[in-house]
């Protein structure tokens, strides 16, 4: 574990190219993209906002994206991309789990080619907005029973920080 953690932060020194102590949207996304992993900027700003990014919670970070992409390789079973029903089982294994009118409207939002098909890039923005949308219904949830209650200006808030 303390040499992943040592090499994660040989990384992280790499991309804070300014040495500043933390990491841009942009130098993330850019270090990603190197791994092949592209995703729009909005979607490696969200993944900032889940933690608060330093070196330490870079390692939660990937600790995270880990997570997911080892769900991913369980079930892809060799064709490089998930069905919907694989897609939820991923997301049981990695700890979400939505009714099916609420998967089926994530799948369709993030089904960019309309293929039924996802890739990990893929599997990893929805896992990026559903941890977001947990973070964020957590903090209105203070009595921790899994229900909330909004007034406009609540869900108003709620919308605008999880969209992606």
């Amino acid at each position: 574990m303390e040499k992943r953690v040592a090499i994660l932060q040989e990384w992280f020194d790499r991309v804070d190219s300014e040495k500043s102590g933390s990491i841009t949207a942009v130098q993330l996304k850019t270090a990603l993209a190197v791994g092949n992993l592209e995703f729009p900027l909005s979607v490696v700003q969200q993944m900032i906002r889940m933690y608060d990014f330093d070196r330490n919670e870079f390692v939660s970070l990937n600790n995270f994206l880990l997570k997911v992409q080892h769900a991913f390789s369980d079930l892809e079973r060799g064709r490089g991309f998930l069905v919907p029903d694989d897609v939820f089982e991923a997301l049981v294994k990695i700890g979400f789990m939505l009714d099916s009118p609420a998967f089926y409207s994530v799948c369709e939002s993030f089904d960019q080619s309309e293929n039924g098909r996802f890739q990990l890039d893929n599997l990893i923005s929805i896992c990026i907005f559903l941890q977001s949308a947990r973070n964020l219904f957590n903090s209105f949830d203070t009595a921790k029973q899994g229900r909330v209650t909004l007034d406009l200006n609540q869900f108003v808030y709620c919308t605008a920080n999880c969209r992606i």
